[in-house]
């Protein structure tokens, strides 16, 4: 029976291909790590956090990192990359957060929250294990991508639907929801974040020559967009 979003399934693959591909390598991380900024000596949550890529970024550039995944095999690479001293725990967003209050200054969410049908109780745990004044970076589909992908009939509806990749000699099928730009910009707010910045970056240049037709498409198409927004403070 096929299992949708099954990241167990291929995870050796994804993984791989994940830390040189054109969308990844050079596109969404260096995306993400440029809106979290200077993290040196912060305590940083990546919730998502696949194999470990983010989180070996964020080491090296002097972060604590806290990393959670829902799939084992995923936390595996992570575990294998990292080694033991990185905490790293199974964890669904959609079943809270095992951490106590104001535990991070950072959280990064990276092409998790597509695969979330409400973002609302989400975005309120992660506001609540952020330090007051906190962060959180965030991407996640283009409302523009999904909506033609889905071939949707109502860009301002928030709908599932599905896709298939192709990794490691498999298709493994996904599911996501679409939601309009309107909404995620609403379950921000109102989930208590003021928002600091809307990204659509560009791919790297070095994208270019190495992956001249994945550059094209990311240099003219909308593929993923970003966010950064601040917890905040007990004055405010």
């Amino acid at each position: 029976m096929e299992t949708d979003n099954n990241y167990d399934e291929f995870a050796v693959a994804y993984g791989e291909d994940n830390e040189s591909n054109a969308w990844n390598a050079f596109y969404e991380r260096p995306a993400s790590l440029a809106l979290a900024g200077d993290v040196t000596g912060l305590r940083v949550l990546d919730a998502g956090c696949g194999g470990g890529a983010h989180a070996a970024a964020l080491i090296a550039k002097g972060a604590e990192v806290t990393g959670i995944d829902k799939s084992v095999a995923l936390l595996a690479i992570a575990r294998n990359r990292l080694g033991p001293d990185v905490r790293l725990e199974q964890a669904d967003l959609n079943a809270g957060l095992a951490f106590e209050d104001g535990l991070f200054d950072l959280v990064l969410a990276s092409l998790v929250m597509h695969y979330l049908q409400d973002w609302r109780p989400v975005l309120i745990e992660f506001r609540r294990v952020l330090a007051p004044g906190g962060r959180l970076v965030m991407s996640t589909h283009h409302p523009f991508m999904d909506h033609v992908l889905a071939q949707g009939s109502n860009y301002f509806e928030t709908y599932e639907f599905a896709d298939h990749w192709e990794k490691g000699g498999r298709t493994i099928r996904m599911r996501y929801w679409h939601r309009p730009l309107h909404a995620m910009v609403d379950a921000l707010t109102d989930a208590g974040f003021a928002i600091e910045a809307i990204s659509e970056p560009q791919p790297l240049p070095q994208a270019h020559d190495l992956f001249p037709e994945a550059y094209e498409t990311l240099r003219t198409t909308p593929r993923f967009i970003f966010f950064a927004a601040r917890a905040p403070k007990p004055d405010a």
